[in-house]
């Protein structure tokens, strides 16, 4: 018998329980969406945490204090920091950055305007912020080295905080908040940014770093300690080049050597790389659910080829009897199987394309199809019908054919 014919012989079988064969299907239907989908939104997620990253600014490096002396016990020896003065020192000393800058926090209530807000994100900075971030000015300017005097009291609104307190704006240039018990005078409004992660960017206040010292967290913090300092490189073909200046660099600002430097240096990739090895530990757990999914969808198949197999006794003596050899009849149902398979995957596929696209415009998680996830997918449906179908196609093949003709 012709393969052809073999074919055509199996696809006739299963359009004889058309419902039945529908229903065997659903659980590679299942398993395959679950693939695309699960990956789908394995990939967003991945997407979304490097787009949030990079939005902190471009080629980004952070120095941040090494709490390698004693950790963070009693009696824990605190970690050489960098302080205000050694901006400008380091700065000088650095070829190939766009801008250097560091952040300071607090949070105070704020009256200007007709409006009082409370809880407000006090951020004291420098002046370059602006280039660091890649955060531009609305209206006014944004702070300067003139400002940085101690004595200076400026500020620098986010753009929802100028609405909230002045309505517009341009109406907030030159006018006066008060931040806490320091009355400050607004120079500039920033543009509308939204959300960047977990920070508001235009529900924030930026001030001189030096007033935040010296107005609320120098008896805390101790001097003009910096928690973290931002170090943006001018391409990122040069950011090597310049965290090897840094590594040498800092450590006579700091008193320390290159055995106990006190500082660490991370980079952005470095942080999309940490929340890569998260996900991708989320992605197995995925992989292993959809895996299991077409697991079950392949013994549903093996279930009712079993079935099918008994049912069809007879018309498997038959055939054996006009001449059909036991190859012929083990093709026959491995093909069946084979189709139940591949119906699921193309079924599957389109359920997942459209699932992750609907995921990603209704859902609150980002979703992003991973074209290799779909052969991927269709070859483990394919593969799922071809060994569970395996079995029952060989149980039929060692039928003998006077026994089959007896059955009833």
């Amino acid at each position: 018998m012709t393969f052809s014919k073999t074919l055509k012989v199996a696809w006739e079988g299963l359009m004889m329980n058309k419902a039945r064969s529908l229903l065997t299907t659903l659980g590679v239907i299942i398993g395959v969406a679950a693939v695309i989908v699960m990956l789908a939104v394995s990939a967003g997620a991945e997407a979304e945490i490097a787009d949030q990253i990079n939005e902190l600014g471009a080629n980004l490096i952070m120095i941040l204090p090494s709490f390698g002396r004693g950790g963070f016990g009693q009696g824990a020896q605190m970690p050489p920091s960098l302080e205000y003065d050694d901006l400008g020192e380091l700065g000088a000393s650095l070829t190939g950055v766009s801008g250097i800058s560091a952040e300071q926090g607090t949070t105070q209530d704020v009256k200007g305007g007709s409006g009082t807000l409370t809880g407000v994100s006090i951020v004291g900075t420098t002046p370059g912020f602006t280039a660091v971030r890649e955060y531009s000015v609305e209206a006014g300017r944004f702070l300067i080295d003139s400002d940085s005097d101690r004595t200076a009291k400026v500020a620098v609104l986010g753009y929802d905080v100028a609405v909230a307190l002045f309505g517009e704006p341009a109406t907030a240039i030159g006018q006066a908040v008060k931040v806490g018990s320091v009355r400050l005078t607004v120079v500039g409004v920033m543009s509308s940014r939204g959300m960047v992660g977990n920070t508001d960017y235009d529900s924030r206040i930026y001030v001189p770093v030096t007033l935040v010292f010296s107005r609320w967290t120098n008896a805390r913090f101790g001097g003009d300690r910096l928690r973290v300092v931002y170090v943006s490189a001018a391409d990122r073909d040069g950011m090597d080049d310049v965290m090897a200046q840094l590594s040498i660099e800092l450590l006579p600002l700091l008193g320390t050597t290159a055995d106990d430097p006190g500082f660490m240096l991370t980079t952005q990739d470095s942080i999309i790389d940490a929340q890569a090895s998260t996900t991708e530990t989320f992605r197995n757990l995925l992989g292993w659910v959809a895996g299991i999914s077409l697991i079950v969808g392949g013994i549903g198949i093996m279930n009712i080829m079993l079935v099918s197999v008994s049912e069809r006794t007879r018309e498997i003596g038959l055939r054996q009897a006009l001449g059909a050899r036991p190859r012929d009849v083990q093709l026959q149902f491995l093909l069946e199987a084979f189709m139940l398979s591949v119906l699921g995957g193309v079924i599957g596929i389109l359920v997942g394309v459209g699932g992750a696209v609907l995921f990603n415009y209704f859902g609150t998680m980002r979703a992003e199809i991973v074209p290799v996830s779909i052969p991927i997918a269709f070859g483990a449906s394919a593969a799922v019908g071809i060994f569970f179908g395996y079995y029952p196609a060989t149980l039929a093949a060692k039928l003998d054919p006077i026994v089959a003709l007896r059955h009833e």
